[in-house]
């Protein structure tokens, strides 16, 4: 690693998918917890550059975000929630965002559960919708099943944070990777889900009031934009 490189590089998107702003809004966390440093590529979705062959060796899968951690001999991880856990096991010895799975496994258990609950359902049902909802060819059908879905899954969140500030922890819980990886998903829930309010969903739009007005979820929110 050369003196003028930070320890990571992030791969992210021309302009801030949550995917992005999930894995920068943590880096932002990280380094205002622990120091650690990050630089990052934007890739030119308009040009397909996610596809070209210097990036699928990267990540075969031809997708961002992607973590090049220079400090581990260039280790690659690509998948959001993989990179998370990454960046917790290496960069957070402290456990500032997540929980210790041998002395707090219950905790960790859950917060990893709810991760893959964002990974699994929110995120591909809210894509899947936007999809079909933007495609030339329009499918009543599709889009009534993914808008229903999304519904549906924001109700379990709803239900979840009843009493709770937080997705997972002991009594109202920490602000921990199930919310950063939840959160940017729900945020775009005017654009992406065609969802207006969040008033049918109150425990949820007061979690996620929470989740945004943390300064790294600004400032991870910009890393996809111009404005950083």
């Amino acid at each position: 690693m050369s003196q003028d490189s930070k320890p990571l590089h992030l791969y992210v998107g021309s302009y801030p998918t949550p995917n992005s702003v999930a894995v920068c809004t943590y880096l932002d966390e990280l380094k205002a917890n622990t120091g650690v440093d990050y630089d990052f590529t934007r890739i030119e979705f308009s040009k397909n550059t996610q596809k070209e062959d210097w990036f699928v060796k990267l990540n075969p899968n031809g997708r961002i975000p992607v973590l090049v951690d220079r400090t581990r001999s260039d280790f690659i991880v690509f998948e959001t929630s993989a990179i998370l856990l990454y960046l917790a096991q290496h960069y957070d010895k402290g456990y500032a965002f997540w929980f210790d799975p041998e002395k707090d496994a219950n905790n960790y258990s859950e917060m990893v559960q709810w991760i893959f609950f964002a990974h699994g359902g929110i995120g591909p049902m809210q894509g899947q919708y936007h999809h079909f909802a933007q495609a030339p060819e329009k499918i009543p059908y599709a889009q009534k099943r993914y808008l229903e879905e999304t519904k549906r899954l924001y109700g379990v969140l709803n239900i979840r944070l009843n009493g709770r500030d937080y997705l997972a922890g002991d009594g109202k819980g920490k602000y921990s990777l199930a919310d950063i990886k939840a959160f940017p998903w729900v945020k775009i829930h005017p654009l992406v889900a065609s969802i207006e309010t969040l008033d049918e969903f109150p425990n949820v739009k007061a979690w996620l009031a929470r989740c945004v007005a943390r300064e790294a979820s600004v400032s991870g929110a910009a890393v996809g934009s111009s404005g950083k």
